[in-house]
């Protein structure tokens, strides 16, 4: 190669500047994200690693920052995880944004978890069972959410839920009755119990979920996938509760 395409070669390598922490006690899970994104862009990276609180707070008090990571381009500061995902095009994360992926992805899983049994003990592909199980699946793994930060979720669904409004202790009770009558669901043991349970539970959220976003036009945020989740309280959640009570009338016909 000549040197003079050697030279452009070189002019058109790109290279940024990266400045993360990394101590004996932590990994900035951010500068790591940065790393990647910046290598998948195909940048050179200088990789500057801060090893200690000291260095870090020099750091952010000579380029007037007060987060790292910090990525350099070119010599101009872009910022953090999320500037550098701004700058090559992509979204920057909003933590008050509100989503429906949580609950989708349970709903999502239960169903594949209910087609996977079904097939594990039939051999066939699908049945009215697969229904029922994907019901109950999903009222174990949102059961579970909630019980993951119990005091998160009671501070939440008490916003909403009328039940729990009158009785604060049924917002302690409902994530342990959810779980209950799933677990029971899916053994198909204890029905005369369990149907009613899910029936109870489900008709006192629907009703509540109705009354706050259809008549008194709240926004709110639900809590069926935890205290403190980002998915709106409306449509998703009414559901959730109606399915609870087409279950529990469903097994108590059958």
């Amino acid at each position: 190669m000549s040197d003079a395409a050697l030279e452009g070669t070189q002019a058109k390598t790109k290279r940024a500047a990266l400045y993360r922490m990394v101590t004996p006690d932590h990994i900035c899970p951010f500068g790591l994200k940065s790393k990647a994104l910046l290598e998948r862009q195909g940048y050179e990276i200088e990789d500057y690693h801060l090893r200690s609180r000291a260095a870090t707070d020099a750091f952010q008090e000579k380029h007037n920052v007060e987060t790292t990571p910090q990525t350099f381009i070119g010599g101009e500061r872009i910022g953090g995880y999320d500037a550098l995902k701004a700058y090559f095009g992509g979204a920057k994360s909003d933590a008050d944004e509100t989503t429906y992926t949580p609950v989708l992805v349970i709903f999502a899983m239960a169903l594949l978890m209910a087609l996977a049994a079904h097939r594990a003990l039939t051999g066939g592909l699908f049945s009215m069972r697969v229904v029922e199980w994907f019901i109950a699946f999903s009222m174990c793994l949102l059961a579970v959410q909630k019980l993951r930060d119990l005091e998160g979720f009671t501070n939440q669904f008490l916003g909403y839920d009328l039940l729990a409004q009158r009785f604060v202790r049924y917002a302690y009770v409902y994530p342990f009755a959810e779980g209950v009558a799933g677990v029971l669901m899916i053994a198909g043991a204890l029905i005369w119990f369990a149907a009613p349970l899910a029936i109870f539970i489900g008709a006192v959220g629907a009703v509540s979920v109705f009354k706050a976003v259809y008549l008194d036009k709240r926004e709110l945020k639900c809590a069926c996938v935890g205290g403190d989740s980002n998915v709106p309280l409306g449509a998703v959640s009414l559901t959730e509760n109606l399915m609870m009570v087409a279950m529990g009338l469903w097994m108590l016909a059958r």
